[in-house]
């Protein structure tokens, strides 16, 4: 196998349950399926299909004959006909009641909502394992305060907690948008060739009702609530660009996430996951890159660059079909849910590991805090008798003289010392350093957090209880 080429989403990245959702088996299984569910339907409707010959089709519908389809497709040039056929040289009793009424599209597209269905279920399943880890990181770090930035400039401190529900919050828009479309998931049902079910009238003799009923009954045998009311021959493949679109908007979140850990990686603040043997540079062995949240990056970029490839295909589908959907629909639609699975793999391994360095975190705060405490300082000088106006201009020209100290000699911050030795303020330096409790500085953040995850994350989590659980394990 190693003269060819290899995808490596397959190779590195997805889950093996992914893997099999879109894998050729899963697909021949679900026609048979299908085929199955058209039988009983139309037998249960009245036409002259037998229990005999559905229960021969019940009795092969796992064990397919693939070395028959491949060779009969070699002749025939139609995927479809082959496994017809294929399936009947297994069933000789309903060989002649397999695909009745039936177009191609019967099996193809009706197998790709299943498909989509069941891949949206599994990202749906990771994600809330996702959140489920955030909000425990979230809940341990609520108090420690963080030096926050706007612009990657320092700015009002923040919690690490509180940090991490900024990202939890992006994921329960995820989750929303994923259950929305999920819910509204429908099968195509037995439209016939351009969606009129004219064969379908046909073989029903004109009954419109068993027409509606072939639908609504179909649809049930295979889990699903409802067919779409209308379409061609295919389902609309707005449908596609629904599903993509939030996977990209999960990338989207995920991509977020790891930017910022890179960030924070390199202040040396928090870090992902780094085991006992791994090599972070070829060449400088101290290195520790942040390589899973890269390939997080890279992965989500690739997602969300993906879904543009069903925009295309829908918005240039000629009236009730055209076959140039089909080959990038092989590739967009597979590929889109495999990255993301594996992306959802990272985040749950990064977030099960990530390590927190309170000394860092505290010493990058303490460094600019006598900035953001001039505030209180001001306050309190006013209090003992001084002139607002006065110290705000004090304290701008010793915060600069401050920021020159730091920047062009790289020494300490020494605001505190500038300002108690001024006698404008009135203040020791032992009074002055009693204002630099960082805790004094974070707001509601810690409030915010125990907020958030009670009124937010654990009624999520608390529905979804039975799917929690799960561990990630990454390839490379």
């Amino acid at each position: 196998m190693n003269d060819r080429y290899q995808s490596p989403l397959s190779e590195r990245y997805a889950s093996r349950e992914m893997q099999y959702i879109f894998s050729p088996d899963k697909k021949f299984k679900t026609w048979r399926k299908l085929w199955i569910a058209l039988a009983e339907t139309e037998k249960e409707l009245g036409l002259p299909i037998t229990q005999e010959q559905i229960d021969e089709l019940k009795a092969h519908a796992e064990d397919i004959n693939y070395d028959v389809a491949k060779e009969r497709e070699k002749q025939v040039r139609h995927d479809v006909m082959s496994h017809v056929y294929a399936y009947g040289q297994q069933c000789p009793k309903a060989r002649g009641i397999i695909h009745l009424g039936a177009t191609s599209c019967y099996v193809g597209d009706n197998t790709d909502l299943i498909i989509m269905t069941e891949g949206l279920r599994l990202v749906r399943k990771k994600l809330v394992n996702v959140i489920a880890e955030l909000a425990k990181f979230a809940d341990a770090y609520k108090d420690l305060p963080t030096l926050a930035f706007t612009h990657f400039q320092p700015a009002q401190p923040t919690t690490v907690g509180k940090r991490a529900t900024l990202w939890l919050n992006e994921l329960c828009l995820d989750l929303e948008d994923l259950d929305h479309v999920l819910g509204t998931m429908k099968l195509l049902g037995s439209k016939g060739t351009t969606g009129t079910q004219a064969s379908f009238l046909e073989l029903f003799e004109g009954d419109h009702e068993k027409c509606r009923r072939a639908d609504e009954m179909i649809a049930a045998k295979m889990g699903f609530s409802a067919c779409y009311p209308v379409s061609g021959q295919t389902y609309s493949r707005k449908v596609d660009t629904r599903v993509l679109n939030v996977l990209a908007g999960i990338a989207q979140s995920a991509h977020k996430f790891s930017n910022d850990v890179r960030l924070l990686q390199h202040l040396k603040e928090v870090e992902e996951p780094f085991e006992k043997n791994q090599i972070g540079s070829s060449a400088m062995a101290y290195k520790r890159n942040p390589m899973r949240c890269e390939r997080i990056a890279s992965l989500s970029n690739y997602v969300m660059s993906d879904v543009i490839n069903p925009m295309l295909v829908s918005s240039t589908q000629w009236f009730e079909r055209t076959l140039d959907d089909s080959a990038n629909k092989r590739l967009s639609i597979p590929e889109g849910f495999l990255a993301i699975d594996g992306i959802l793999d990272l985040y749950l391994n990064v977030v099960d590991g990530l390590v927190v360095y309170p000394k860092v975190i505290e010493k990058h705060l303490l460094a600019e805090l006598p900035f953001m405490a001039t505030e209180n300082i001001m306050m309190d000088a006013v209090k003992a008798g001084g002139d607002r106006q006065e110290l705000h201009e004090r304290i701008r020209q010793l915060s600069m003289e401050a920021g020159r100290n730091v920047k062009e000699l790289g020494l300490d911050n020494n605001l505190l010392e500038l300002i108690a030795a001024d006698p404008a303020f009135g203040l020791s330096l032992d009074e002055l350093k009693a204002c630099m409790d960082p805790a004094r500085y974070v707001g509601r953040a810690p409030r915010q957090v125990e907020e958030f995850l009670d009124e937010v994350i654990r009624p999520i989590l608390e529905a979804n209880k039975a799917d929690l659980g799960l561990k990630a394990e990454i390839n490379v």
